[in-house]
């Protein structure tokens, strides 16, 4: 059975009302709680990447205003969970990963200090039983989860039935980005499954080190000058949007409101094939034709003839980082002028943008405004491009034969998001769309239109129709 994560996989976490069932949760120990807060400080240096949300998550509740920060996600497995073997495993995950040994504070000069467990086997999570509770108690308590300037801002809990079980967790963004899902998948279904049958724990590949990834980054980043032409390529960028990022193509009204979701399906199996086909044509790959069309939608409604967008890329590059969870999602500025006569020509200039600017990723903004003071972050937020493609190994195989039947869902906390982003996922039979947005009234309208103009695109395409509608309407959203 192929399981393909419709609409019904995402959404809101006050909108998911799981079957009842008995619950528990599982917790540091005291004495974890108090070897963690005894952890000695580092010379690591948080990463780029966790420096800005810890900022970020600082200057939200500075002003009384709940980021979105969780990633939260559960699945269903069959029988009566083992809580004992359950509970190895989850103390198994976190000593293993390294990106859960430390924690961050900051420091009189403002400076973010890492404290580091010396023995990874002091992290000890017991399990709490809560027995029933509704559905809005068990929301709430994972909303609770620590904030990122706490260690423990993880959870993990089951919902026990008659005949099945489902797994929760929440973690904040500070230790893991989007490729945590498949490797906890990975872990916990093999290493659980395997210790139920009575075997031995499974031999799991090494993980990387986090740690070793943060050193990296900022001995990288720290030989970096203006001169440099990963820095300069991102200085023009900046220059060529008024000395900044660029703009959010859709109107957020005032910017407030919890994080909501738009998903459509954009395309069914026979035209994603038939897309795919028309970006090979035109000498990009399928990711070169999203991001044209994403360009193509901007200008069908506001008429401008160059886009400037901002792609999420992985950074890992070697085996060893494929193996690490952490944070390592950069990004990769891309400028496209839109020829609306012709979607081949966008989309060979898309790929062209995105591929010769790939190195561009593994310097964070932070960096560049350092070398680079007259240059500044938007007011707004900064509109974000993601691109998955699970129609392929190793994605299509996790997706094959883990994932079928087991009811996952991925949940947003409802927090409010720090920027706009909009997510293609193509699968083997379909490509799916979803816009991320601060829920208000202006916003949402905006959005729809949005997400309304860029399906058109990819069904025109492929349908061999043209890209473009035959009058653009250049009105701004």
């Amino acid at each position: 059975m192929l399981f393909i994560p419709g609409e019904e996989a995402f959404g809101a976490l006050d909108e998911w009302a799981p079957e009842p069932g008995s619950v528990v949760c599982w917790h540091p120990s005291p004495a974890a709680l108090a070897k963690v807060r005894q952890a000695p400080i580092s010379a690591v240096p948080a990463s780029h990447q966790q420096a800005r949300h810890l900022r970020n998550f600082r200057d939200h509740a500075s002003r009384g205003v709940d980021m979105s920060r969780l990633c939260i996600g559960s699945w269903d497995m069959p029988g009566q969970c083992d809580i004992r073997v359950l509970t190895y495993v989850i103390n198994t995950h976190l000593r293993r990963h390294d990106t859960y040994h430390s924690w961050f504070a900051f420091a009189e000069d403002d400076r973010i200090v890492r404290h580091t467990l010396r023995k990874p086997g002091d992290i000890q999570c017991v399990p709490i039983r809560h027995g029933e509770m509704t559905p809005e108690a068990l929301r709430e308590h994972i909303v609770s989860t620590p904030t990122p300037l706490e260690w423990d801002c993880f959870r993990f809990a089951i919902i026990q039935r008659a005949d099945h079980f489902t797994f929760c967790f929440a973690i904040d963004h500070l230790y893991i980005d989007a490729q945590f899902l498949g490797a906890i998948r990975l872990e916990l279904y093999l290493m659980y499954t395997s210790l139920l049958a009575g075997g031995a724990p499974p031999p799991l590949p090494a993980p990387g080190s986090y740690t070793d990834y943060c050193v990296r980054q900022h001995e990288y980043t720290s030989a970096l000058t203006l001169d440099s032409p990963q820095v300069r390529g991102w200085v023009d960028f900046f220059e060529e949007n008024d000395g900044t990022l660029p703009e959010c193509p859709v109107s957020l009204g005032d910017g407030s409101g919890p994080c909501d979701l738009m998903f459509v399906r954009v395309m069914d199996e026979r035209q994603t094939a038939n897309f795919e086909s028309a970006c090979i044509a035109a000498g990009a790959r399928f990711s070169g034709g999203v991001f044209a069309c994403a360009a193509l939608a901007q200008y069908e409604l506001t008429g401008a003839e160059t886009y400037y967008g901002l792609v999420a890329c992985d950074t890992r590059s070697s085996r060893a980082e494929f193996l690490t969870i952490g944070w390592f999602t950069g990004f990769v500025p891309i400028t496209i002028p839109v020829d609306a006569s012709s979607f081949g020509d966008t989309a060979r200039a898309a790929q062209k943008s995105f591929d010769s600017g790939k190195a561009l990723a593994n310097v964070p903004f932070s960096r560049v405004l350092e070398l680079a003071p007259w240059l500044r972050m938007p007011d707004g937020r900064v509109p974000l491009l993601f691109h998955l493609d699970a129609s392929s190994p190793p994605l299509s195989t996790i997706v094959k034969s883990e994932w079928g039947g087991s009811n996952i869902k991925i949940h947003h906390d409802g927090g409010v998001p720090a920027r706009f982003d909009l997510r293609v996922n193509r699968y083997e039979n379909e490509t799916h769309a979803m816009v991320f947005f601060p829920d208000n009234p202006v916003a949402r309208e905006s959005v729809a239109r949005y997400i309304e103009t860029l399906k058109s695109i990819y069904v025109r395409v492929a349908e061999g129709r043209g890209a473009v509608a035959p009058l653009c309407s250049a009105a701004a959203l």
